[in-house]
Parts: C-alpha cells; sequence; structure tokens
C-alpha cells in the first residue's frame, strides 16, 4: 500500500514538473512540492485530478481570471489558490 501513495507521489511530481511551458512547470511543481508530502490518500487523488486541467484554466484561475471551465472547489483547489509562488 505505501509503495502505491509512492508512485503516485512520484507520478504527480513528474507530471507536475513537464506542463508545457516553462513558465507553468515552475508555478505547478512549485505547488505541488510545498504541499504533496502533506496529503493524505484522498487528497492526493484531487491533486493528481487537479493535474488533468489545462494550463491555460489553471493560470486563469490562479490569477482570478474567470475560466472557461469550472473547477472543482476542494482541498486542493483551495490551497493552490492561496499558493504565492516565492520569485527571487
Amino acid at each position: 500500500m505505501n509503495n502505491d501513495i509512492d508512485n503516485l507521489k512520484k507520478k504527480i511530481l513528474y507530471r507536475s514538473t513537464y506542463r508545457g511551458t516553462k513558465e507553468m512547470d515552475n508555478l505547478i511543481s512549485s505547488f505541488v512540492k510545498s504541499i504533496i508530502n502533506d496529503l493524505e490518500d484522498d487528497n492526493l487523488k484531487q491533486l493528481e485530478k487537479f493535474l488533468d486541467i489545462d494550463d491555460d484554466n489553471l493560470l486563469r484561475f490562479y490569477n482570478n481570471i474567470d475560466n472557461h471551465i469550472n473547477l472543482e472547489e476542494n482541498e486542493i483547489t483551495k490551497k493552490f489558490k492561496n499558493f504565492k509562488l516565492n520569485q527571487n
């Protein structure tokens, strides 16, 4: 069971790092890395589903711009909305 969780985390980390654009790779991977080790199984599955959303809609959601889709309000979307990328 623990091996399944570890494999899911690896899959999520990989998918968060290779989004398509450097900016979204940075934003999403930083977000995922900041929360992944604190999540329970259900939230990991929500996070995996969250990563299926296209970059344009995620960026719009993050920047409070109208989306073309309705994002499910859950623990992950709340955390993402409150996440601030530390850009030095």
